[in-house]
């Protein structure tokens, strides 16, 4: 009897830390299935600064309201939100109301969070509890002006401008498709930049079955454009740009640099494979327009004569050519295309000023880990020059964008200095 016991004894230790080490297992699957699902959600590129633990916050979010800054998210149970329960963080995160009534503003964009399925909402309170490492830092509070101070309005703007709607498939359409519209409705929250905003600032539309959803608009002087199935890339440079900031025509600027540093290139093969499907198989741009050969080859004869240049052609062989050659065409995948650029067409040319003047550098990734950068002219050129070279590379080859202005230089030139 005595053996008996003692076998049973035995058995039973066994067999509860068979149970232990496999939800232990559990457990750190769930953890890194929420980093997983962290990465599509972008939080680090909001909530983090360099020489910061990451997610402790304090990042300054310029905004039309004023300068918003971003919370510490990490577990610790003062600074940050260790007492959070999952329906709090949910709250949070879905609804934009915190566990003690206060209304975020929308630059965390819960509009599009709450369309998160309950089961990536789990593995992200489980990652961000149990995977990330506390932090005590204390960020600057958000202070606007009056109205914008009262945060309880939120309520209202919520009431008009959001909804409670979980995410919808798109009938018909494949399991690939779906499971991109997920990523880019959700948690990819695409639509806060590429959406139209309306009078009150806000998305004008918060899915595909509205023809405004992801039909382009304008991000802090730049113009941001239209992913409605995006007629001049193919499936395949989709992926690329956004696994390694870089295709044969483009390369990342702006706030996208973030984007991809922080998010997208973390997604796997299948999951950017879907969201280039999505975009592609979603209407509303117009038939990509015909090159023109004959403009094409009218500025590229004139640039190699180097003969009565103009000084924004001379301006561009003097600074741009050795890179974007006189063809316009750039290198693939190393340097990107002015000829028919969104950037350089864009009916806001705040964004090719600025990177002109400021330069630009593309991010390392896993699949691109080189670093290419441009440098930026500010200390070299006027503002009579940037305009004059911005001009010229608008209508060069068979590009047909409107001229740019000293004044619009100068604009541009300003917030650099912020």
């Amino acid at each position: 009897m005595i053996k008996i016991t003692h076998f049973c004894i035995a058995s039973a230790l066994l067999a509860g830390m068979g149970m232990v080490t496999s939800a232990q297992a559990d457990d750190a699957q769930l953890i890194k299935q929420g980093e997983y699902i962290s990465r599509l959600g972008d939080c680090s590129a909001c909530h983090s600064i360099p020489g910061k633990l990451e997610f402790s916050g304090g990042l300054a979010i310029e905004s039309n309201l004023g300068t918003i800054y971003s919370t510490n998210i990490t577990p610790d149970k003062e600074h940050g939100i260790g007492n959070y329960t999952e329906q709090q963080f949910s709250d949070a995160v879905r609804k934009g109301v915190l566990p003690d009534g206060t209304r975020l503003y929308p630059a965390m964009p819960y509009p599009d969070y709450v369309k998160i399925s309950d089961e990536d909402m789990h593995a992200l309170y489980v990652y961000f509890m149990q995977g990330v490492k506390p932090s005590a830092e204390q960020p600057p509070e958000t202070d606007l002006s009056f109205p914008f101070s009262q945060r309880w309005g939120m309520r209202f703007w919520n009431w008009a401008f959001t909804t409670d709607k979980t995410f919808q498939p798109i009938g018909g359409a494949s399991a690939e498709i779906n499971r991109g519209a997920y990523l880019v409705e959700s948690l990819g929250h695409c639509g806060s930049c590429h959406t139209p905003r309306g009078l009150g600032m806000n998305e004008k539309a918060l899915d595909s079955s509205d023809a405004d959803f992801l039909a382009g608009g304008n991000l802090n002087g730049w113009d941001v454009p239209s992913l409605r199935g995006m007629p001049r890339w193919s499936e395949k440079e989709i992926v690329d740009y956004l696994a390694t900031g870089r295709n044969d025509k483009a390369a990342v600027g702006g706030e996208m640099k973030a984007v991809v540093e922080h998010s997208t290139s973390y997604m796997t093969d299948a999951d950017l494979q879907a969201i280039a499907s999505y975009l592609k198989f979603l209407g509303g741009n117009p038939p990509l327009a015909q090159r023109n050969e004959q403009a094409v080859q009218a500025t590229e004869a004139k640039l190699t004569a180097a003969k009565n240049l103009t000084t924004g052609e001379r301006l561009y062989l003097d600074n741009c050519g050795a890179c974007h050659f006189v063809t316009g065409k750039g290198a693939p995948g190393i340097f990107p295309e002015l000829d028919q650029a969104t950037i350089v067409n864009a009916q806001d040319p705040g964004g090719l000023i600025h990177t002109i003047l400021a330069g630009a550098q593309q991010p390392s990734t896993a699949k691109a880990p080189s670093t290419l950068a441009m440098p930026g002219f500010a200390n070299r050129l006027s503002d009579e020059e940037v305009a004059q070279l911005a001009t010229f590379i608008r209508q060069g080859w068979s590009n047909k964008a409107p001229a740019v202005s000293a004044d619009q230089v100068k604009e541009v030139r300003e917030t650099l200095k912020h």
